[in-house]
């Protein structure tokens, strides 16, 4: 039983390592103190954990955890209100996972998941789109 308790503890401790860090709302809601859209909350360029800061380590476009980086591999992440994974806060076109790349599931302006696609996830009337400017929007999570 002794086993068990270990591979517990060690289990926990490695999930405490990558826990995420929330950075804000992905919303175009100027009002909102937790969106991207707003100057003087989550989306202050001076903020240090902030996506649009150009000298943070979410918004540079050197970093690998940068949203604005084309190149990034371990971007933001997305989640709705019910915590629907919604891919990555990402500029690479070629990460399955991003919402810029337009043939992928959360980047194709077709895919019900995409915050491109105004019929789906990124529709203007649904309180978890980044599209709708009276929403939450989703939220913006980054590895510590």
């Amino acid at each position: 039983m002794c086993w068990f308790a270990a591979v517990v503890s060690l289990l926990l401790l490695t999930h405490m390592a990558h826990a995420d860090e929330y950075l804000g709302n992905l919303s175009s809601n100027p009002y909102a103190p937790n969106s991207t859209a707003n100057p003087f909350g989550a989306g202050s360029p001076f903020g240090a954990d902030s996506v649009t800061n150009p000298y943070g380590r979410f918004g540079s476009p050197f970093s690998n955890q940068s949203s604005t980086n084309p190149f990034a591999t371990n971007a933001p992440t997305l989640f709705d209100s019910q915590g629907n994974y919604r891919g990555r806060l990402s500029s690479n076109p070629y990460d399955p996972g991003s919402v810029s790349n337009r043939f992928g599931r959360y980047g194709s302006s077709f895919s019900p998941d995409s915050i491109n696609n105004r019929f789906g996830a990124g529709s203007p009337y649904s309180p978890d789109s980044p599209a709708n400017p009276y929403g939450e929007g989703l939220r913006i999570f980054g590895d510590e």
